[in-house]
């Protein structure tokens, strides 16, 4: 990864910026492979003031992953709101499968966190377990939607207990 960010990097200088404004970088060290000023901000706030609004009953914030519990653990102290995460493994390439979620679930509203959404697998996966666990509604906020191959057809949603959509 490293070359290739340092690569594109380079490109963006070539191409004439003098400053890099960034939006939750996916890794954090890719400001140190500009040359230029780099001004990372964070969407953390913005969802944070959402969610708030959105009056959730007994909120549980859902890690994804184990990479993504540093920042569920951000939202879930923001938003008081307690802290689940799901065990998940990878059988082969961009395929998900979500095995255990540790924490509880049942008769609470989840907030599912993460940073970037590609074929929406992992999302998919991890709001159907927390459904089949009893969550009463499932919300999914990321910063990144790519929204490639699969997530282009994946079906909208889990079980809503109140008919709510977000």
């Amino acid at each position: 990864m490293a070359i290739g960010a340092k690569l594109v990097a380079n490109m963006i200088q070539t191409a004439g910026a003098d400053r890099v404004l960034g939006l939750d970088f996916h890794q954090h060290q890719l400001q140190g492979f500009f040359d230029v000023p780099v001004d990372h901000l964070y969407a953390a706030p913005v969802f944070v003031s959402h969610y708030r609004k959105k009056q959730l009953k007994d909120l549980v914030v859902v890690a994804p992953d184990v990479g993504a519990a540093k920042m569920a653990r951000g939202f879930a102290k923001r938003l008081d709101g307690s802290l689940a995460i799901i065990d998940k493994r990878r059988p082969r390439a961009n395929v998900a499968e979500v095995v255990n979620v540790v924490g509880e679930v049942a008769e609470r509203d989840c907030l599912i966190v993460d940073d970037m959404i590609d074929t929406a697998g992992t999302v998919s996966e991890a709001a159907h377990a927390l459904a089949r666990l009893g969550a009463e509604r499932v919300f999914v906020c990321a910063t990144h939607g790519l929204f490639s191959g699969p997530a282009l057809g994946a079906p909208t949603g889990c079980p809503d207990r109140r008919g709510d959509s977000d």
